[in-house]
């Protein structure tokens, strides 16, 4: 075992719920570790149906990028199984969980992702709240015993790199769309990682 893989242990053991967790801490916890990534979703929509042309494109390249990082995610687990933390025998599952690969997190990825795209675009406020929101999840799902720390840092490497890689075909892509003014076509540039 390296250094790292000792340091990411240790650290998941001082973070995760024990067994004498508080009910409520717990409780608290598996509801964030589940069911936030929802927000996202009805975030974008909202800024679809709600929003001018800037915010729905926004949302779409949100939409892509997160994708695109819940792909590379795929690959990374495919080439690099990393047994989760419950999988080591190093804490209980909290939440019943298919022992694949932990790294990186999915969940974290489509908030790193959005949450930075969303940055770029621009929308400062929603893109402070998504990433709060995210490190919110991180916390929960390393404390249920889902993931250790550096899953959660892979994550964010890869929202920064897909956010990256994507944004030179957006730009391209989205520089073909009908009725766009020089303005619009300034504001698409704008959304490079």
């Amino acid at each position: 075992m390296t250094t790292l893989d000792t340091w990411d242990r240790t650290l998941f053991l001082k973070i995760s719920a024990g067994s004498a967790a508080p009910e409520a801490l717990l409780n608290t916890a598996m509801f964030i570790a589940t069911d936030a990534i929802y927000v996202i979703p009805l975030m974008l929509a909202a800024m679809w149906v709600w929003g001018d042309e800037k915010k729905r494109r926004l949302a779409l390249f949100a939409c892509v990028v997160a994708f695109v990082g819940l792909g590379l995610n795929q690959a990374i687990g495919l080439a690099w199984q990393h047994p989760r933390p419950f999988a080591s025998g190093l804490s209980r599952p909290w939440l019943a969980h298919v022992a694949d690969s932990s790294f990186p997190s999915d969940h974290m990825t489509v908030f790193a992702g959005v949450g930075i795209t969303l940055l770029v675009g621009g929308e400062t406020t929603l893109g402070v709240l998504t990433l709060v929101l995210g490190l919110l999840v991180a916390w929960s799902r390393i404390y249920v015993g889902l993931h250790f720390p550096l899953d959660m840092v892979g994550a964010v490497v890869v929202a920064c790199l897909t956010c990256v890689a994507v944004s030179p075909f957006w730009r391209r892509i989205s520089g073909f769309a009908p009725a766009k003014g020089k303005a619009d076509l300034t504001e698409d540039r704008r959304l490079s990682c």
